[in-house]
Parts: structure tokens; C-alpha cells; sequence
């Protein structure tokens, strides 16, 4: 298979991934957001939890392509993201009053992102790999968080907030990979696409 006939398939719809992706002079061929039952096991550990939703956002996707002759060749990306305090998961804030509970819980202490990748590659092999960073947030007034709620920049993220905006001003400490935290980490996607023979650097002609 040459070069110019890879293809990436990102199961995920999320603008920060693809960015993300863009980033690194990847251009994903195809997006599949996988419509997949989020909700964690009972006492299911975030780590696991993460790694679990990546597998099956990326099963579900090569699932979807494998009867597609153009796309049987595809390498398929799957990804998902938790926030946890300690084993208590911080879920995506649906509502106002969810993302000011979070956000209350996150002030003045530390928390820990981890997200879980998963590659299928075109002979279908599973490859995984997890990725943690911890946090400190600095302690948070209540007109910051009601003026963090009114912007709208929780909606859809976990632990309803985006580091890349405004909350960025809420991060004291980070230890990890700032792109986990964002939503991929860049270090670990990269080690697993070439790890695989795509080529990751194909996208980095000048021009």
C-alpha cells in the first residue's frame, strides 16, 4: 500500500480532535462519530472507562466500513476523554446547573485527565494506548464560574470546561501532555499511527 492511498477514519465529530490532527499535518480521510452508550460499569475505574469508549468508538466504526470496498484499507482512530477527581468521574455537562457543580468541584484542587486511543489498523489489529495528566485549578470565585457558565465554552466537554479557552486562566498546575487534556494527546497518537506504518510525516511538505 502506498502512501498516498492511506487513509485515516476518525471515529469521533469533535472539532478539538480534528485540530488536533490538523496540528500534526494529519487530514483525517473520513469522520465517524460513533453514537455508543457512554454511561461507566458500576465502581468502573475512569482509566478503564476511557480505554473501554475508544475501543468501541473505533470497533464500531471499522464495523460500519468493512463491507465499504474503498475504505477497507483504513486505518480507524478512536478516542474518548474522562476527567476524574480521585475514581469520581466529571461527565459532559448537559445542563447549567451540572457544569456549575462540576466546576465547583474542580476549584482549588487537582484532578486527572485521561484519555483512551484506540487504532484498527487495515489488517485489523487493536492497538491501545492511555494517556493521564493531572491538573490544579486555582480556587474559583462564584462570579467566575457564573461568568465561565454564561460563555458557553463548557458545552459538550468533559468536566465542563476546555483548556483551550478560557479556563486555560484556571489551570495553576499541569503535569502530562497538554494535548491530552485538550482531547488527543499528540504524543502518543503519533507513537501509535507510525508504530502501525502510517505515515505521519507525509503531511509535512513544505508548501
Amino acid at each position: 500500500m502506498t502512501n498516498s492511498k492511506q487513509k485515516l477514519v476518525l471515529a469521533s465529530g469533535s472539532p478539538r480532535r480534528l485540530e488536533l490532527l490538523h496540528q500534526i499535518g494529519i487530514e483525517p480521510a473520513r469522520l465517524m462519530p460513533m453514537d455508543i452508550d457512554e454511561t461507566p460499569a458500576k465502581l468502573e475505574h475512569p482509566r478503564t472507562l476511557c480505554r473501554r469508549l475508544s475501543q468501541q468508538k473505533a470497533e464500531a466504526a471499522q464495523a460500519t466500513l468493512k463491507n465499504e470496498q474503498a475504505w477497507k484499507d483504513a486505518y480507524v482512530l478512536g478516542s474518548d476523554t474522562v476527567v476524574a477527581v480521585g475514581r469520581r468521574i466529571v461527565g459532559k455537562a448537559e445542563y447549567t446547573e451540572e457544569a456549575s457543580a462540576a466546576l465547583h468541584l474542580l476549584s482549588g484542587r487537582s484532578h486527572w485527565v485521561y484519555t483512551g486511543i484506540c487504532l484498527v489498523t487495515p489488517d485489523g489489529k487493536t492497538r491501545q494506548k492511555v494517556a493521564e495528566t493531572k491538573v490544579r485549578f486555582k480556587r474559583l470565585s462564584t462570579r467566575e464560574i457564573d461568568a465561565y457558565i454564561a460563555s458557553g465554552q463548557w458545552r459538550g466537554k468533559a468536566g465542563a470546561y476546555g483548556i483551550q479557552g478560557i479556563a486555560g486562566a484556571f489551570v495553576q498546575k499541569l503535569t502530562g501532555s497538554y494535548t491530552n487534556v485538550v482531547g488527543l494527546p499528540l504524543y502518543e497518537t503519533m507513537s501509535l499511527l507510525s508504530g502501525e506504518g502510517f505515515e505521519v510525516t507525509s503531511g509535512w511538505l513544505e508548501g
